[in-house]
């Protein structure tokens, strides 16, 4: 998927279809003159429907669509006849997909099971037919039901990805460059701050043939989580990943302040993503000598309690492996790490 065909923000205007009206016809043949009322119901009106589909990775597919209209129910026939249900309309949008109400901002539901359907708009109900409205003391009816008006909403798609692990750093830190070497991902890599302005999706092979999903998002500047930069529009990726990989680069001025500063973004937009699973990743290491590396790792194992964290190069292919085995161990095994363990 290229950067430009990723979309994750839609806004839609849904109707669903009428329900048909009841019909108010009373029985006649040659010789019965007075049949009584055989009036038949309304359709129901079209439902348009919301469903997960694990395949879709973006909601560029919705980009154009901004009006979807269900088919209306069809009105009650003679002899009891029902008329036809309106066409339902189906919208596949991928998991990780939240529906908001334009006017109110409130989130109506989420999507994020394979398969998952919730009605957005429900189908107007159908009349009913005088045929329902026959009594003893009134055996003619000649009334019947009209159909029951649609639901219409203008609403907000808004996607979340949804990845095991998710790349956290400042523009520049490398994310990209480690993706694209983990991953078959292919994302836009150069020497300049925001080369990435969309997240990145990659999988990551593992041993015997297993995966997780990586996702590079777009780099954080201080006061993102008030909006500034790229601000919202990458925080709210994050919150879907169940690990968080912060990438600091080995030339950074002080890797504790970067570090803290990330962390204290997220904390700012949403206090709960400190509960994740955290990693402290030092890049560009092939810049480091051996005495430095080591005079580096003894400074961090002081400054910084509670994650771990090690050194890696993507274009030296160093620390790959072992950078691997640690997030598969963070993803799959259920044990806390003890308090000041780090990684090599």
């Amino acid at each position: 998927m290229t950067e430009g065909n990723f979309v994750d923000y839609v806004k839609i205007y849904v109707s669903s279809g009428k329900g048909g009206k009841g019909s108010s016809h009373l029985h006649r043949e040659k010789f019965i003159e007075k049949g009584g009322p055989d009036g038949g119901d309304g359709g129901r009106g079209g439902h348009v429907i919301l469903k997960g589909n694990k395949s879709l990775w973006t909601l560029f597919h919705l980009k154009f669509a901004r009006h979807v209209k269900a088919g209306h129910g069809g009105d009650g026939g003679s002899s009891r006849s029902t008329g036809h249900d309106g066409e339902d309309i189906t919208i596949e949008v991928p998991l990780g997909t939240v529906v908001r109400d334009k006017e109110t901002d409130e989130i109506l539901f989420e999507i994020t099971e394979n398969g998952e359907e919730r009605i957005l708009a429900k189908g107007g109900k159908g009349g009913l037919g005088n045929w329902n409205f026959r009594s003893s003391t009134n055996q003619t009816p000649r009334y019947a039901q009209p159909g029951m008006p649609p639901e219409e909403w203008d609403i907000v798609l808004e996607l979340k990805v949804l990845a095991d692990v998710g790349l956290v750093g400042f523009p520049n830190a490398g994310k990209s460059t480690l993706l694209s070497v983990l991953t078959s991902a292919k994302p836009k890599i150069a020497d300049y701050p925001f080369t990435t302005l969309k997240p990145n999706l990659g999988i990551v092979a593992y041993r015997e043939f297993k995966s997780f999903i990586m996702a590079d998002i777009p780099g954080i500047i201080e006061g993102a989580a008030e909006g500034k930069g790229l601000g919202h529009y990458f925080l709210r990726h994050i919150e879907r990943n169940s690990t968080l990989l912060f990438l600091v680069p080995a030339d950074a001025d002080d890797i504790k302040k970067e570090y803290e500063i990330l962390l204290d973004e997220l904390r700012r937009y949403n206090p709960e993503m400190l509960d994740k699973d955290k990693l402290l990743v030092v890049s560009k290491c092939d810049m480091l000598d051996e005495e430095l590396k080591a005079e580096l790792k003894a400074q961090l194992k002081k400054e910084i309690k509670g994650i771990p964290f090690m050194f890696i190069s993507s274009v030296a292919q160093q620390g790959l492996t072992e950078l691997k085995d640690k997030l598969w161990e963070m993803l799959n095994v259920d044990t806390e790490e003890p308090e000041n363990s780090h990684g090599l």
